[in-house]
């Protein structure tokens, strides 16, 4: 990820990134006690923005925080902080937190007011040499909490896992709970054997990725049916192709997981396909 831009958003108001403050008090702070949301935006537009809402919204409710603005004025404060840093391709990084209390207690006080953060940073252009070479992944089992469905700003298990891929020379993990497919440490997983496509369904134990169902789009524009169903951890080291989707990432092959060449340990070709005619749907959508 690159830098932050100059401005930020802090409680409905953009300020200079460098001179925003939260309270330490914050139970975002103190307990990881909020949800989060990254949206991409290409030539300054935002992209599956109303997704990244009703995600957003899912998870506020299921946290029982209550959301501070309605979606136009959401939509509002966004373009404002895409236009303050110059527009162009950024991600945009939003949270809401319970807010700050008078102490720390586990039971919030009542009638708390949320905390709203948001910041952006370029993105950069897909490198050739993943085009050509794809990443390399490890497996590793899923530590994190039974309810991975919600976007929650408490990620420790998330860092401890990519940590251990940086260690094991490796740019993404993928998570391995009961011995099946849950979804990588930060993206969702497509696996292809047979030329047939899988990805694992909806569940507590993973995020309802944007970017999968945006690959999801472009397999149907391309007449490659999708199936939904769990994965065997098996299956991985068996496959044709794996990629990764997420929203600074896009769509992105993995060519060696564990060690061991994923097909011909070269970006398969069904991949490719995709790729561009995401590159292709992300156009047309930013036009």
């Amino acid at each position: 990820m690159s830098d932050a831009l100059p401005t930020c958003l802090l409680d409905g108001a953009l300020v200079p990134t460098s001179a925003a403050r939260v309270s330490p008090l914050d139970r975002g702070f103190l307990f990881g006690d909020g949800i989060y949301e990254v949206v991409p935006c290409y030539g300054g537009r935002p992209f599956r923005l109303q997704a990244h809402f009703d995600r957003f919204q899912t998870g506020l409710d299921a946290l029982d925080i209550p959301n501070p603005y309605s979606r136009a004025r959401w939509s509002g404060l966004i373009q404002a902080l895409i236009a303050a840093n110059g527009g162009g391709d950024m991600g945009v990084y939003l949270e809401v937190t319970r807010g700050a209390g008078r102490g720390r207690d586990f039971l919030p006080e009542p009638d708390m007011k949320p905390t709203v953060f948001g910041f952006c940073w370029r993105l950069a252009s897909v490198r050739p040499e993943q085009l050509e070479q794809g990443i390399v992944a490890v497996t590793l089992e899923d530590i994190r909490w039974r309810r991975c469905d919600i976007k929650s700003v408490a990620l420790l298990g998330p860092v401890m896992l990519r940590m251990e891929a940086k260690r094991r020379g490796a740019d993404e993990t993928i998570l391995i709970r009961d011995a099946r497919l849950a979804e990588g440490s930060s993206s969702a997983v497509f696996v292809v054997k047979d030329g047939h496509i899988t990805t694992p369904p909806a569940s507590h134990d993973r995020l309802p990725s944007i970017t999968r169902l945006v690959a999801g789009d472009a397999l149907a524009a391309l007449r490659l049916p999708l199936a939904v169903r769990e994965i065997q951890r098996e299956e991985l080291y068996t496959a044709e192709e794996i990629w990764i989707a997420s929203a600074t990432r896009e769509v992105a092959p993995v060519t060696r997981l564990d060690g061991r060449a994923v097909g011909m340990g070269k970006p398969g070709l069904i991949w490719r396909r995709v790729f561009e005619e995401y590159q292709a749907l992300k156009q047309r959508e930013a036009a």
